[in-house]
């Protein structure tokens, strides 16, 4: 069971960085799962009302940006901006080393989901276990952000459905705790569109249905993401999730971008094929105006974001929304 929110005012949009305090492993005993879940939490060291995003890895072929120990542009960023962002462990992740017969295995796509799930039902447990954050969190607002196979993650927990390719029963893992979304270079429909490879070694992906993914929703992919392993439909298909929701949904399409979208999955690791810090800078900004606009109604941060980027000579993306 869920615990009770504690609605608050206190948030404001920060005028410039505030110092950001990170604390991890924090543990949370999970009998029913392989390992107990381990998260990181990075917030700013001043302010109440805090809104939380969690962010869900990716599954690179790098050992720790799949875990709690990546993405530092990105949580780093929302947390110097007003946010707290919890970032889990998934039982995907190369550092649990698990067996590789481990119910789930190996991208445990359920597993990655109800791990989110967990997180908001032990919010309080969270906050006790991190003194500097007791009753600083506003569990009424809440946001999911996930990159590549995160993003398919995030995509469930917006509304996105699948069939289970096990048993062919439809899966719903939507919850309603959460306000927003960010889905980054995330997968797309299945099908056709998929390769064999991925079509014989992801056949969760086979049936993906954006069709009820109602919760407002940021999408961005980048225009030279063509993932060859995972598509036959080049950078088009990380559009999905857009085109085939309905609204409210915002499309960044980001200029040149490959699948690391300018690098936001760590600083200077060889993972990013497209290493940029400007585009990497236009995610963190666009993203959080998004959360910010999205969690606040009334607040102008998405539109003053998106002007900007459309005034720039030579603008690093362009935006469109239904």
């Amino acid at each position: 069971m869920s615990e009770s929110a504690r609605p608050t005012d206190s948030f404001a949009s920060p005028t410039s960085p505030t110092p950001v305090l990170s604390v991890s492993p924090v543990v949370l005993p999970t009998p029913d799962r392989a390992v107990d879940l381990q998260v990181r939490v990075s917030a700013p060291v001043t302010g109440a009302g805090l809104p939380v995003i969690l962010l869900s890895h990716g599954q690179g072929h790098s050992n720790h940006l799949s875990s709690l120990n990546g993405y530092a542009p990105l949580a780093n960023y929302w947390a110097a901006q007003g946010f707290a962002v919890i970032q889990p462990t998934h039982l995907s992740s190369r550092t649990l080393n698990l067996d590789p017969n481990t119910p789930g295995a190996p991208l445990y796509w359920r597993s990655r989901a109800e791990d989110m799930t967990r997180i908001l039902d032990r919010l309080g447990a969270i906050e006790a276990a991190v003194p500097q954050l007791r009753g600083r969190l506003d569990h009424s607002k809440v946001a999911v952000a996930g990159h590549s196979m995160g993003g398919h993650t995030a995509s469930l927990l917006l509304g996105a459905r699948l069939t289970d390719p096990d048993d062919g029963t439809e899966v719903d893992l939507a919850e309603p705790r959460i306000k927003a979304g960010v889905l980054l270079a995330a997968p797309g429909r299945g099908g056709d569109a998929l390769s064999d490879s991925a079509a014989g070694v992801l056949s969760f992906l086979s049936a993906m249905d954006f069709s009820r993914m109602t919760t407002p929703t940021l999408v961005v992919a980048g225009d030279k993401d063509d993932s060859a392993h995972l598509t036959v439909r080049g950078p088009a298909w990380h559009t999905d999730p857009y085109q085939l929701a309905p609204g409210p949904k915002s499309l960044l399409t980001l200029v040149d971008a490959e699948h690391g979208l300018g690098g936001i999955a760590g600083y200077d690791v060889a993972e990013t094929t497209d290493e940029n810090p400007e585009r990497v800078a236009a995610v963190q900004r666009l993203t959080c105006a998004y959360l910010r606009t999205q969690l606040h109604p009334g607040d102008r941060s998405w539109q003053t974001a998106c002007d900007e980027l459309a005034a720039g000579a030579d603008p690093l993306g362009r935006v469109e929304s239904k």
